[in-house]
């Protein structure tokens, strides 16, 4: 059967759905295949048309697009295009095109996607070799009136002026760009946070709601560049600054429990400074103690004193040999005094 015939066979199918809104040809090989006007009339009720893995040629699809006044969703994924071939006319009612999973390399062929369809709410653009946005921002806002969405997930992108073009979308919300090599240096944080950053408009990255992320990664973005040469620091690094003021570097804060105190060993008026290790036991400290004091540990008897809480509770003793240090909350400077058991 030759692949015209497969067209005619489709569409006599398609005629006698009255009601027939929704068109899946995915995976169906109509490489050479063309449509005349007898056939292209029997899908003007289509409103989603899926085209996957068809191989299907440019001049074809248009001649779908002519015929298909209320199409709202195009999928032409896996079809190998590395072009776009610009149609003479254009089609308002389109507002989604799905396009993943192609060879589309330049920004130009991108740009002929935006003459052809101006309604364009939601662009899948995922696994296409896209290196750079070539179009000036003026241009980007003119092609792209209404996107709301756009999804670059394992394009080429590999700086962060094409991230800014994306604040040329006046309607832009939602942005996805998972796995391009600009970001492949960053932490995961770093990422996030620059992104929403650089990116006032958006409310979902990623698939996330950046939500109540916003403040918190804008004042980051500044301290993130703080220490940037005036010529490296990007244009939204003084917008922001504008808005929050130069920002000081937050303090680093060491949240781990400490592991070791500097004390005083107080035995028979000497005093020696010992660093003890926190994690031991009390019966662990008296072994410490040994050649200090001169005391053998069943002989021993320990009491140690909080600088700070001394003259409210006095000196505690360190009754329990298998207690660990680190619940009597030791720092710096404190003391243990050792006394010999009495008879």
């Amino acid at each position: 059967m030759t692949k015209s015939c497969k067209v005619q066979m489709i569409s006599k199918i398609v005629s006698n759905l009255a009601n027939l809104t929704f068109l899946n040809l995915t995976s169906n090989p109509l490489t050479e295949a063309r449509l005349d006007s007898t056939c292209a009339t029997s899908f003007s009720r289509i409103q989603r048309l899926v085209l996957n893995n068809t191989k299907l040629s440019w001049e074809t699809i248009h001649t779908f697009l002519q015929e298909l006044p209320g199409l709202e969703e195009l999928f032409l994924c896996f079809n190998d295009y590395t072009a776009v071939l610009l149609s003479p006319c254009s089609y308002p009612s389109l507002r989604l095109l799905h396009i993943t999973d192609n060879n589309l390399a330049d920004w130009a062929e991108i740009h002929k996607l935006g003459q052809m369809f101006p309604g364009l709410d939601t662009l899948i653009l995922a696994n296409n070799p896209l290196v750079s946005i070539m179009d000036s921002q003026a241009t980007l806002a003119r092609l792209f009136q209404n996107l709301r969405s756009i999804n670059l997930h394992n394009s080429g992108l590999n700086s962060w002026d094409d991230i800014d073009k994306f604040k040329a979308f006046p309607k832009l919300e939602e942005v996805r760009l998972l796995g391009i090599p600009l970001l492949q240096n960053y932490s995961e944080e770093e990422r996030r946070k620059l992104v929403i950053a650089r990116l006032p408009s958006i409310i979902l990255l990623n698939g996330s709601k950046v939500a109540g992320e916003r403040i918190d990664a804008e004042r980051f973005f500044i301290r993130y560049y703080l220490n940037q040469p005036d010529e490296d620091l990007p244009e939204r690094y003084h917008e922001l600054v504008s808005q929050y003021g130069v920002l000081e570097p937050l303090a680093v804060v060491d949240l781990r429990p400490q592991s070791r105190a500097k004390v005083e060993v107080h035995f028979e008026g000497k005093v020696e400074v010992m660093s003890i290790r926190l994690d031991q036991t009390v019966a662990d400290l008296k072994k410490q103690l040994r050649n200090v004091v001169q005391l053998s540990t069943n002989n021993m008897r320990l009491y140690y004193i909080d600088q700070d809480m001394v003259k409210t509770f006095g000196p505690e003793e360190m009754k329990y040999s298998t207690r660990a240090l680190h619940s009597f909350s030791i720092r710096d400077g404190d003391e243990i005094h050792v006394e010999p058991k009495t008879k």
